[in-house]
């Protein structure tokens, strides 16, 4: 099962990074949370009542709704469809986050074997890596600043499972910590693209060139 999770959550980050759709980017990072609930679900004998219970809602809550919810209503309040012309097209996005998926689980699985052993969980280590290096490489490769925040939120699913990796749970102030990170900075960059849109009728980084004190 936690194969199997690992493929899922490894496809949606594959296809976000190679799609041209904002919405697209989206729906994957909606589908991201659901597995990371899972993988919670999966976990809930290990884990404290208070701890199991903060972190169902905020997989299931914050991360398959309520934050994919927020992006979807920026997006269409500023009338952003596509990435049109990203620095790199999404034919090599798709061949080069493919190689980071492939050898993320290769390092992990050359590292600490193919079956969980001892603290660190192979198959989570390596995608979680992978999620952290697609989510940068969005950030590195799209323009448009909404793209930017969901490479974000895609680095921050990363993190979440890289502490799942491990034997050992994150402990409840990390956590609360990183999500209101997440939600503040969600939020922020949310209100942000809308004014810059009001002000340039584009929400690309380029855009940021031009701004005046």
């Amino acid at each position: 099962m936690t194969s199997f999770l690992a493929v899922i959550f490894g496809l949606a980050m594959i296809y976000a990074s190679s799609s041209g759709r904002i919405e697209a980017y989206i729906r994957a990072l909606a589908v991201q949370g659901i597995v990371l609930f899972a993988a919670v679900l999966l976990d809930l004998g290990r884990l404290t009542p208070l701890s199991a219970l903060f972190l169902c809602v905020e997989t299931l809550v914050f991360k398959a709704i309520l934050i994919p919810w927020f992006l979807i209503y920026t997006v269409r309040r500023n009338g952003i469809m596509r990435e049109d012309e990203p620095y790199i097209s999404n034919f090599y996005s798709l061949v080069i986050t493919t190689i980071i998926f492939v050898a993320s689980l290769g390092v992990s699985f050359a590292a600490f074997g193919s079956e969980a052993h001892g603290i660190i969980r192979p198959v989570y280590f390596g995608v979680s890596i992978a999620a952290m290096l697609t989510g940068l490489f969005m950030i590195i490769t799209r323009k448009k600043i909404i793209t930017h925040v969901m490479g974000y939120v895609m680095m921050e699913n990363g993190i979440f499972l890289l502490a799942f990796s491990f034997a050992g749970e994150m402990p409840f102030a990390v956590n609360i910590g990183v999500l209101m990170d997440l939600f503040i900075a969600i939020f922020l960059l949310g209100l942000f693209v809308s004014r810059i849109n009001e002000t340039f009728d584009e929400v690309e980084v380029e855009a940021l060139a031009d701004l005046k004190d």
